[in-house]
């Protein structure tokens, strides 16, 4: 059995736990208040010498779509260009928001502005990658417009430029692509638009957020769907810290469905339980037996991809479409419908084109089969709700076209807010939360509730200062039904039993709760919530 190391807490205040494969490990660090709107950041630029526009097929003239990756459906096409002769034409239907990508290379630390024309409804433009901007428009008012951001690179020398409109939105079009900074050409004057004038941005329509935090999101009309009746999934890990027999957990607590974890690389981008060579998910049998076992009591998994340790696919793949075959291969060993990314420490909100590049694949693959596939986003917290890595790395995902049924908040291990005791503290972070994801999707609150997940621990967790009791999960079970959160989870089932006196165990021992209960009593707890 292996068990988690005892730590200490760290300052200052926020913090953001991480969980690993033989440890419950907690990743601190201080972070400022996250912010949801989309900030230029200013720094001392070189004198410009002459280079040329760094967007490949800027203006469609090839008459394809040469230099830039898109949706099926998107296409080069006469009778709508801003400019020339050609323009992209997105698609956007129920189920695509008909993106265009490419990727560019850039100088380092450096500041540009990406500009567009675009006409249609709800466009967006944008960068992902180590430096992100994003800027939209709700309408062009039927004729052309120009959406404009500036940004700095950072450390990066390559980005992802993307272009996309937004779920049944219909189709719209893009011209003249032009990204220039230092070291650019100075930046042709703007060609006189076409069409009639566009609607004034300082009155948007009321659907839409105020333009000082725009949205990168589609209408609140068109949420993503719903998580069904998977409402109380416990996370458990299958093959470390003694894990319990499934049956008797599921007969005991009546809890029906669990979030297995974690599965990472093992090396040469190859699935495996723990990261561990000598289990990959090709090769197991054992996991295989918790899902049938489940299964046939009619519950349902999950496998959650990540954790704080050890060596996360997306971080090794290499390309979205190595990583989604990856994860396809894991999907397909366990007949999976649903799937749990937990990027955590130095994986949280890097490699974000590949990794949701991947989950677009994904998500389009299996709509294109006839099938759904469920996707959970898990997200640390801090006492002021999400990081700013972690709305980051949700506008990264929705910017690439991936959609999440519940975006999981670890409601813990961030350090006692001043509120003083452990119910309070969870409900305002938890309400913190809320209010960031209304803003980034755009939604109102009970939309904004029901694709939240609320995920806290039981016991004693790694910080000192936090302590899950009985009341606790009573307390906030009630919390839960009056908000109607998406689901109300906990980590982990491993640790749903009380700490064997006669041994030594860790503060926050990955195996037991270090507080006084009876078996499952946790999970009987959770096993009420249903919305």
């Amino acid at each position: 059995m292996r068990r988690p190391l005892a730590r200490q807490p760290l300052a200052p205040q926020p913090r953001v736990r991480g969980r690993g494969r033989t440890a419950l490990c907690a990743a601190v660090a201080t972070v400022a208040a996250a912010g949801i709107g989309v900030a230029a950041v200013s720094v001392a630029i070189p004198a410009a010498s002459a280079a040329t526009n760094t967007i490949t097929n800027p203006g469609f003239e090839t008459g394809s779509l040469s230099g830039w990756s898109c949706d099926a459906a998107d296409s080069a096409v006469t009778g709508h260009a801003h400019t020339g002769s050609y323009a992209l034409a997105g698609a956007a239907t129920a189920t695509s928001t008909a993106q265009c990508a490419q990727t560019v290379t850039v100088a380092a630390n450096t500041t540009y502005t990406l500009t567009a024309h675009v006409s249609g409804a709800y466009v967006y433009l944008g960068t992902t990658g180590a430096a992100t901007a994003t800027t939209w428009t709700p309408s062009t008012g039927g004729g052309y417009t120009q959406l404009s951001t500036t940004f700095t690179t950072n450390g990066t020398t390559t980005l992802t430029v993307y272009l996309h409109g937004w779920y049944a939105q219909g189709t719209y079009y893009a011209d003249d692509v032009t990204m220039n900074g230092p070291g650019g050409p100075t930046p042709s004057p703007t060609p006189t638009t076409h069409g009639p004038t566009p609607p004034p941005t300082s009155a948007p329509p009321t659907s839409a957020p105020p333009t000082t935090t725009p949205p990168t999101s589609p209408p609140p009309s068109n949420p993503p769907p719903s998580n069904g009746s998977y409402r109380n999934p416990i996370y458990f890990m299958p093959l470390d810290n003694n894990p319990q027999n499934i049956t008797d957990a599921i007969n005991a607590s009546g809890v029906r469905d669990y979030n297995l974890a974690f599965v990472l690389d093992s090396g040469g981008c190859t699935p495996a339980w723990d990261g561990d060579s000598a289990h990959t998910v090709a090769s197991d049998g054992t996991v295989t037996g918790v899902v049938n076992a489940v299964r046939a009591r009619g519950g349902d998994v999950a496998v959650s991809f990540g954790g704080y340790n050890g060596n996360e696919l997306g971080a090794s793949c290499g390309s979205a479409a190595g990583l989604a075959a990856a994860y396809q291969s894991v999907i397909n060993k366990y007949g999976l419908t649903r799937i749990d990314l937990d990027y955590e420490g130095d994986d949280l909100d890097t490699n974000t084109a590949v990794r949701f590049g991947a989950i677009k694949i994904l998500e389009s693959n299996a709509r294109a089969s006839g099938r759904t596939l469920h996707v959970s986003l898990t997200v640390p917290m801090t006492t002021v709700g999400f990081p700013g890595t972690g709305t980051d790395e949700i506008r990264a995902a929705i910017s690439a076209g991936a959609a999440f049924d519940i975006v999981n908040i670890m409601a813990f291990d961030y350090g006692l807010t001043n509120a003083g005791d452990q119910v309070t503290s969870v409900e305002l972070v938890t309400a913190a939360a809320q209010s960031q994801l209304k803003s980034l999707y755009g939604w109102d609150d009970a939309t904004a509730w029901s694709h939240l997940g609320l995920q806290i621990m039981n016991g004693h967790t790694d910080q000192p200062s936090e302590l899950f009791s009985l009341a606790s999960f009573q307390s906030l079970l009630n919390y839960a039904r009056s908000k109607h959160v998406g689901w109300l989870s906990y980590w982990s089932l491993n640790r749903d039993r009380a700490c064997d006196p006669s041994v030594p165990h860790n503060w926050a021992d990955g195996s037991c709760s270090s507080v006084s209960q009876s078996p499952y009593d946790f999970s009987k707890i959770i096993a009420q919530y249903n919305g």
